[in-house]
């Protein structure tokens, strides 16, 4: 009875009511929640790369500098609804590209991606326009009559469009040119379609051509005088810490495996970084590919060799493939310490040398120096190398289980892969540094060191012209001490 009429109280309407209201005054206090938690999401967003508050800033002065057209009359006037097509420009063309911050992958605004997508747009634009027109002047200078008009008129369309969309599939165009091939079929198509019907269409065309080569003007300089992005310098960062990460990896990889030191849980993670080197490959040809539309800035001149930095990090995903190997193997117990200390030397010579080598080359890449420092370190672990395959061949376990050898066998294959590896990057590096005239390490301007009263200072030669015939003047000084001693 007392369930029955529990039940009864909880279906009849006063409860309902009652229900309804409960959730109607927690509705404020759920709403003042989800904006709290919005704004922290957005501040949290803007802490992790402030970059993004300013390319936000970047795009609304864009857009507000070419709504000009509207809001001003005389603007207005001479163009009319064509102004929108600047905003359409300034929206698609203010590129957010994907790049690297704060050694996570993450969308940042470039001036390369933004320049890139601006002469992309405005170059195709142009071309597009010019061919329709002269298609539609073309197609009406050859037709007699109505009929073959849109005949010869849809020919020109067609043959166009799919030698376009051929071209999209070549390597080399689809990196760099893509976006302008689209707005090239999507510009030829309507110029060509709108001057059948349209009679004013090379009015229109110089409007519309105007405007956008006006909005895309404005986006490229707003993105390269304010606060610019370069996707350059990001790619020059996240080559030299990927490099550096695998240097980590390595130089505790030795202490770690054979189990000569405690390793702490900051290392262990440190350690861990090289896994973002594995999947950096889209990220580096991205920048790549904007850094080569940027202009010289910095550090960089022009025509850096930002292809260089694509070879670099190839080589550095090989390296790190063989590192991701070697990382499966820190937690392996099955081979016995035995077995592992008859290579450890060797071994751990190869890993510490390599890992310092690797560090060296990093540091050469962020300062712009020679990489000379880290041939010292490559010449160590290639004697090691040397010395392992010397200690292999003579046979160490010729009486232990095979099962317990081969895991150790993998550990001293895959450093000498390494070292390989690290010979390679230092070599691609010293390309790098030979094309992009780094400085040499040694060529440093020392400091003028103050003079001894008591030194005897020693004498300078005259550089006032060294262009005749030089002669040297010797002074006997004992010849000159008895002249004048036979005087007095």
């Amino acid at each position: 009875m007392v369930s029955e009429a529990n039940q009864n109280s909880e279906g009849s309407p006063v409860s309902s009511v009652t229900k309804g209201w409960q959730h109607l005054m927690v509705l404020p206090s759920k709403f003042s929640a989800k904006v709290v938690e919005l704004m922290l999401q957005l501040k949290k967003l803007g802490k992790e790369d402030p970059r993004r508050v300013i390319h936000s800033l970047k795009v609304a002065l864009a857009i507000t500098l070419v709504s000009a057209f509207y809001y001003f009359k005389p603007l207005y006037d001479g163009f009319g609804s064509s102004a929108m097509w600047a905003v359409f420009t300034v929206v698609v063309v203010s590129e957010f590209s994907v790049g690297n911050s704060h050694n996570q992958f993450d969308y940042v605004a470039h001036a390369g991606a933004t320049l890139g997508k601006g002469l992309n747009r405005g170059l195709a634009t142009f071309l597009a326009g010019a061919l329709g027109l002269g298609s539609h002047y073309m197609v009406t200078s050859i037709s007699r009559g109505d009929i073959m008009e849109p005949i010869l008129l849809g020919t020109v369309i067609f043959v166009t469009t799919a030698g376009v969309t051929y071209i999209r599939f070549l390597p080399q165009m689809k990196a760099r040119y893509d976006y302008g091939l689209l707005v090239f079929i999507l510009t030829f198509c309507l110029v060509s379609e709108s001057s059948y019907r349209g009679c004013e269409i090379l009015d229109i065309a110089q409007k519309r051509l105007t405007t956008i080569f006006t909005g895309g003007l404005i986006s490229v300089l707003v993105c390269i005088f304010v606060c610019p992005v370069w996707a350059g310098g990001d790619l020059h960062n996240l080559v030299s810490k990927n490099i550096e990460k695998l240097g980590s990896f390595l130089q505790g990889f030795g202490e770690e495996y054979f189990g000569t030191s405690e390793v702490g849980e900051t290392n262990k993670s440190s350690m861990q970084g090289y896994k973002s080197v594995l999947n950096s490959k889209q990220v580096e040809d991205n920048l790549a590919n904007f850094a080569m539309w940027e202009p010289c800035h910095g550090r960089f001149r022009f025509r850096h060799p930002w292809q260089q930095y694509q070879k670099i990090g190839s080589l550095s995903r090989q390296c790190a493939y063989r590192i991701d190997a070697l990382n499966g193997f820190l937690n392996s117990t099955k081979t016995p310490l035995e077995i592992k200390s008859k290579i450890q030397e060797p071994c751990m010579k190869m890993s510490t040398e390599t890992g310092m080598a690797l560090k060296e080359l990093a540091l050469a890449i962020q300062k712009m120096i020679s990489p000379s420092a880290a041939d010292p370190h490559i010449a160590k672990s290639k004697i090691a190398a040397t010395n392992l395959r010397a200690m292999i061949k003579t046979g160490l376990w010729e009486d232990t289980n095979l099962f317990e050898v081969v895991p150790v066998m993998t550990v001293a294959s895959l450093l000498l892969d390494v070292v390989s590896c690290t010979e390679k990057l230092a070599e691609s590096i010293q390309e790098l540094s030979t094309l992009a005239k780094f400085k040499n390490k040694d060529s440093k301007v020392v400091a003028e060191t103050p003079k001894s009263p008591n030194k005897e200072e020693a004498p300078q030669p005259c550089h006032r012209d060294n262009s005749g015939p030089q002669h040297v003047i010797t002074i006997n000084q004992s010849s000159t001490n008895l002249s004048h001693n036979g005087n007095s």
